[in-house]
């Protein structure tokens, strides 16, 4: 007899696929053209399984994206700054895959990031953000973000670079993604690279 997954298993599997199904949904339409029905179809679950996790579809794009998100950051590379070409190329390559990243998921992000957003979601990816960007400025090098801590000490300069890369992609999202991710990238490592506050 194959033994039942557990509630927590189970729960987790119900919550993968209704963001699942909910970022193939926004490859079709708007967020706000996507109904709890929707996603529940594209999903295989009831309706009462949505509302064991979720409390709408703006409630289950937060989560969506948090966690899309969360993926992203772990899997860039640790750079130390400094003024070695090598890394600064290596940064501007890192930066360009969170912006094509925004770019591949664009209908998501903008419409958590845009006017229609909520705080909750955009202050989870400033704080993620700020991690990321606190243990690129302290080192050591780790060599992805998959094991960064949870919190960090208060540091005004990583939370204001967080700040900028999360403006420039709410930005450029909101203007259609005009040029690549890598000019984007390009554009502002050239204008501001990544100041090392610590020495």
């Amino acid at each position: 007899m194959i033994a039942e997954p557990s509630p927590d298993r189970r729960a987790r599997r119900s919550r993968a696929a209704l963001q699942a199904a909910l970022l193939s949904l926004i490859g079709e339409r708007d967020l706000a053209r996507i109904s709890v029905s929707d996603v529940t179809k594209r999903a295989d679950v009831n309706r009462s399984t949505f509302y064991e996790h979720y409390a709408d579809v703006p409630d289950l794009a937060a989560a969506a994206c948090a966690r899309t998100f969360d993926e992203l950051i772990a899997a860039t590379p640790v750079l130390l700054p400094g003024d070695d070409p090598d890394e600064r190329r290596l940064g501007r390559e890192a930066l360009a895959g969170v912006f094509a990243h925004f770019a591949e998921h664009a209908g998501l992000y903008r419409a958590v990031l845009g006017p229609g957003g909520g705080a909750r979601v955009i202050n989870h990816l400033h704080r993620r953000l700020t991690i990321a960007v606190h243990v690129n400025l302290v080192g050591p090098r780790a060599g992805t973000h998959a094991d960064d801590p949870s919190d960090v000490p208060h540091d005004p300069v990583a939370a204001y670079l967080a700040g900028a890369v999360l403006g420039a992609a709410a930005d450029w999202l909101g203007r259609g993604c005009p040029g690549t991710p890598e000019e984007l990238s390009a554009a502002l490592v050239g204008a501001y690279g990544i100041p090392d506050a610590r020495t």
